[in-house]
């Protein structure tokens, strides 16, 4: 079967899924929303950059910018929060520009199905593809509760796109529930997956080294929590994480937190700054998935404080690496975890709640334990790579059927 992916190529999910399609003999081409690095086995690689991606580009992109030329990448980080509500507004206008180049490449490569990898604004690009060709498209843990509201345009799109999607993919059934409600026909075909297209046990449990990685001034013995969510400002309440790092200190001045992709990020070093917790609190750049698998096995405690999400990648490496995961309380976690079994799920805005929930995981190994066993055994009944291969494939081939 030959597979159209439409996806933001950069994105280490979206490679993942595309690699693990690529795995199972499929033939893959990609329409990339942003510029990116080819993908090893895709030969036809597109780049229609809808909703000002090319200001936003990342690795990959096409292109360096001088030191003393204006850089829209960085004016992009530095304002975030005003460049996505102008996105919200702006960013559908640019899917007409893009919708007939896309159709026309769909009618030139003639794929099996397009399959779009998240609604805004992929799968929205792709509801251009013509009838005669099935579309899948995957739903990300934000689409729905919280980009589809920001506009009437970004409604109308996600509506639109929910309508021509010919099969649904989500990371958690609250958001299949919820695409019904917006207008994906009940009857056609869904399937609930890691949005990552599984988790490779084998691959994750396969030690790295973290020299240079893990701050030297570290005890050896130190307990660690780790945050790998990022700066994500719409959703994460990295806000709440930071106010809660002196609530537990307090108790455990031990106690060391690991933040990836939080070095060279603003507002955190303006946390640390304001908490006067920088020597416990490390600011660690973006990291291969190798290392960051390693810090789980390193670390008691994940932290994935947020307001709106599906089934975050992270959250299910980390529970796989046997490290306890807390989390906000929100409900497409309530499908994952069982609060006081294998995980906490705590209200996401308040720092006391988050702290009491870092110091009760600390302080109850044997909670730990069992969690660890219980979630590793959860992730191998429903989120271990080729269960979640074999699924896919028949979804897939229910979709491909319906053309």
């Amino acid at each position: 079967m030959h597979i159209l992916f439409v996806a933001d190529g950069r994105s280490p999910i979206a490679r993942r899924w595309i690699q693990g399609v690529l795995a199972t003999g499929h033939q893959v081409s990609l329409v990339s929303t942003y510029p990116c690095e080819p993908i090893p086995g895709v030969p036809l690689l597109a780049v229609m950059p809808v909703a000002f991606s090319g200001m936003a580009s990342g690795p990959g992109g096409s292109g360096q910018t001088s030191r003393s030329a204006f850089n829209p990448r960085k004016a992009v980080t530095r304002f975030r929060s005003l460049f996505l509500k102008g996105r919200y507004q702006l960013g559908p206008l640019t899917l007409r520009r893009f919708g007939g180049q896309f159709a026309r490449l769909v009618e030139q490569t003639g794929p099996d199905m397009v399959h779009a990898l998240r609604i805004p604004f992929e799968g929205m690009l792709a509801s251009y593809t013509p009838p005669r060709f099935p579309l899948a498209v995957t739903i990300w843990g934000n689409d729905l509760t919280l980009h589809a509201v920001q506009s009437r345009s970004m409604r109308s799109w996600t509506e639109r796109t929910l309508r021509r999607a010919n099969g649904l993919v989500a990371d958690a059934h609250r958001d299949i529930r919820l695409a019904k409600a917006w207008g994906f026909p009940e009857e056609r075909p869904t399937l609930v997956a890691p949005g990552n297209g599984g988790i490779d046990l084998a691959e994750i449990n396969t030690p790295a080294s973290l020299e240079g990685i893990l701050p030297a001034d570290i005890p050896a013995d130190a307990p660690l929590i780790i945050n790998p969510r990022g700066i994500r400002p719409a959703y994460a309440r990295t806000d709440v994480f930071f106010q809660a790092v002196p609530l537990v200190l307090q108790r455990r001045p031990d106690v060391h937190f690991l933040c990836p992709a939080m070095a060279g990020q603003v507002e955190a070093q303006q946390w640390l700054e304001r908490l006067k917790v920088a020597d416990h609190v490390h600011l660690l750049p973006y990291l291969p998935q190798p290392q960051l698998w390693e810090l789980f096995r390193r670390s008691q405690v994940t932290s994935s404080v947020t307001t709106h999400d599906g089934t975050p990648n992270t959250l299910l490496e980390a529970m796989a690496l046997g490290c306890f995961p807390v989390a906000g309380d929100i409900e497409a976690l309530r499908e994952w975890i069982t609060p006081g079994v294998n995980g906490l799920l705590v209200e996401p805005n308040k720092p006391q709640t988050v702290a009491e929930a870092f110091l009760l995981a600390l302080e109850q190994p044997e909670l730990r334990l069992r969690a660890a066993a219980i979630n590793l055994d959860c992730i191998r009944e429903r989120a271990e790579i080729s269960r979640v291969r074999a699924q896919l494939e028949v979804f897939y081939q229910w979709v491909w059927g319906l053309r």
